[in-house]
């Protein structure tokens, strides 16, 4: 039949019927014997795919000249990269039925992405990771302190969605009603091409794969330095070669056999008669601010901290990433060994987890976790589950918590504390999570400041600066009212106390001249450098011996040892095999190992050969949380179910 006996389709609001696909019409980019149509569509393509992953890198990187030279090098992956997105461009037409519609899908999302690519490594210092959608609920439970911070950016960035979004909506309408319907060979014709090409770039993604093909296109996985991964791959495929991370393979010869040759501690666990309370308290960003040259700040803010600090806790990460620097305190584990930018919390914890958490409560403690924040941030409801705790506590099972400036107070939080722990007749473990402090540190946070800050900085710096002195002083006397009622206790009591990491203060570092840029760089250039960058303070105090002392600085998954051990209690694994591992290294870092003497070996996990003693620590971390539990009767016995008599 001819085309004028085709039935139109009337879309809702159309002023004329959508075209169909017409034989001899060019613009379908597919006419059977005619090659210019079909030439002129890929150059199209290739052409807007090209100036699509210009623009993504551009918005990305910041830098209009280093993206020109990002593409000006051949052979790079940047031309590979506009080869997918022209193949995912043709692939989808076919899909969507018209040509270069695809591109109505494409561009806004991969743009949007790349803005808040730009962001996170402005803000935070990382890059833009797949595993960051799992926590896309918390971005959005801190947009109020975004907004409050900047409040003509966020109202620019709303103007500018539903603008974008209404206009896509029309584009779209508008496409549909004037660009013809491709023929069945002009579809299935994309799809021959697109989809086996894009088949094999998905093959050969796999990091941990040797790849022929990918060398030869110079994509070099550089998974241990990502923010040089992002910069030399670009980010469409540095992304994309972040997929897999989500799996963590095996350590080099792992087997029973390999784990049952693991030097056994002789270490059993115990308590003592007198069953300490623990309380240990994680204080959002907490930091001395008069480590900042040229600021100075009266009174001075940590009094109690100054005081009673029994040495650093190094933080593996920079201005965020609180869970992870939890995940290390509790677990006794270590982020160096699982994949850069993961999140344990979000991607790995999902079935019951050995934590101090769960030793203690074997041991009879009633083991509780306390958050002003909603139980679903970074996943703690579940988490804490697996983790072994009793209970958590949060925003949503707490009494109404008194406010300092937008957020529960630290004040309210330690009333919590010492509420809970006067009130169990049990021994208790408490493991607290602070909220006041948390960034953006905006001017004028709190409108009765009790100190004052002296820089030759802006006045927004300056401001800015005193709202996160203000806090980090809330959070010093929190932490004297419990030495204080701990004191007066007859059951002893250990305290633990640290910041998670260093503050999110971005202008200020810059200003002050403490950092060049608004976050440190991922891998530093010096060990005295990242000591600079990553340490906050920690206090371990017991009402029976006081402050300990001298510990220097010390990652997070050794506090468990050093809390244990405070408290007099033993453990095969968090007090024998930590406790030996003590003794060779005070600092397990991605990118450093600090030996007790401060003897530096940067960049180890690059090397040819690894110690045995770390390789150990790597080996058991991956049996017990993703392998088959070879050492759980002896490291963690606390985790195997008790026989129990079969009754019928």
């Amino acid at each position: 039949m001819g085309r004028g006996s085709d039935v139109a389709r009337i879309r809702k609001g159309a002023a004329k019927p959508a075209p169909q696909f017409l034989e001899d019409d060019p613009s379908t980019g597919y006419l059977p014997g005619r090659p210019w149509p079909t030439l002129r569509y890929g150059l199209t393509t290739l052409l807007t795919a090209a100036l699509l992953v210009f623009a993504i890198e551009w918005i990305v990187r910041g830098d209009f000249f280093g993206t020109v030279d990002f593409f000006l090098q051949p052979f790079k992956p940047g031309w590979t990269t506009i080869i997918i997105f022209a193949l995912v461009l043709i692939g989808l037409d076919a899909i969507l039925g018209r040509s270069h519609q695809s591109l109505m899908i494409v561009a806004p999302l991969t743009l949007a992405l790349a803005f808040v690519g730009h962001q996170k490594s402005h803000y935070l210092g990382d890059p833009l990771y797949p595993a960051d959608f799992l926590y896309a609920r918390q971005i959005m439970a801190l947009m109020p302190l975004l907004v409050r911070e900047r409040p003509g950016t966020a109202v620019l960035l709303a103007a500018a969605i539903v603008a974008s979004l209404a206009l896509l909506v029309y584009g779209w309408r508008l496409w549909r009603r004037r660009v013809p319907i491709l023929s069945r060979k002009g579809r299935l014709a994309r799809l021959s091409l697109a989809v086996p090409l894009l088949a094999f770039f998905v093959s050969i993604m796999d990091y941990a794969t040797f790849s022929w093909t990918r060398d030869r296109l110079q994509i070099i996985p550089i998974m241990w330095d990502q923010k040089e991964n992002y910069a030399s791959n670009g980010f469409a495929l540095a992304f994309a070669l972040n997929v897999p991370m989500a799996h963590v393979s095996a350590p080099p010869g792992y087997s029973e056999k390999t784990m049952d040759a693991i030097a056994r501690p002789e270490v059993a666990a115990s308590v003592p008669d007198q069953k300490p309370d623990i309380v240990v308290v994680m204080s959002e960003s907490f930091w001395d601010p008069t480590e900042l040259p040229g600021v100075s700040i009266k009174p001075d803010p940590i009094p109690t901290v100054r005081a009673l600090r029994s040495g650093s806790m190094f933080s593996p990460e920079f201005g965020g990433m609180t869970a992870n620097i939890e995940f290390e305190a509790l677990t006794g584990f270590s982020n160096a060994f699982l994949p850069a930018g993961s999140i344990p919390y979000q991607q790995y914890v999902r079935t019951p987890t050995p934590s101090l958490a769960t030793f203690l409560k074997s041991k009879g403690y009633r083991a509780r976790a306390i958050h002003p924040g909603t139980n679903w941030f970074w996943n703690r409801g579940a988490v804490y589950a697996d983790f072994g705790f009793n209970d958590f506590r949060s925003e949503e099972t707490l009494p109404p918590m008194e406010k300092r400036g937008p957020l529960a107070s630290d004040a309210a939080m330690t009333d919590e504390i010492i509420r809970e722990a006067d009130a169990s007749e049990q021994p208790v473990f408490l493991f607290a999570v602070s909220l006041q402090n948390h960034g953006p540190y905006e001017p004028y946070r709190y409108y009765n400041p009790t100190h004052k800050v002296e820089a030759p900085i802006s006045t927004w710096a300056r401001e800015s600066l005193l709202s996160y002195a203000e806090g980090s002083a809330d959070a010093d006397r929190g932490l004297q009212r419990l030495i204080d009622w701990a004191k007066k206790r007859e059951r002893p009591t250990v305290i633990a106390f640290f910041g998670d990491h260093l503050p999110p203060l971005g202008p200020v570092y810059v200003e002050t001249g403490f950092l060049k840029d608004n976050v440190a760089p991922r891998r530093e250039p010096t060990p005295e450098a990242a000591l600079d960058h990553h340490d906050t303070p920690l206090i371990i105090w017991s009402n029976r011996s006081g402050p300990v002392e001298n510990l220097g600085s010390v990652s997070p998954a050794f506090l468990p040892y050093h809390i244990l051990t405070t408290a007099g209690i033993t453990h095969p694994y968090y007090t024998g095999f930590l406790g030996a591992l003590r003794e060779r290294y005070r600092v397990v870092d991605r990118n450093l190992l600090l030996s007790p003497s401060g003897a530096a070996t940067p960049d180890w996990a690059r090397q040819k050969k690894i110690d045995p003693a770390i390789n150990d620590f790597r080996l058991i971390q991956y049996d017990m949380m993703f392998g088959k539990r070879h050492t759980a009767p002896d490291f963690f016995p606390e985790t195997i179910a008790p026989l129990v008599a079969h009754t019928s």
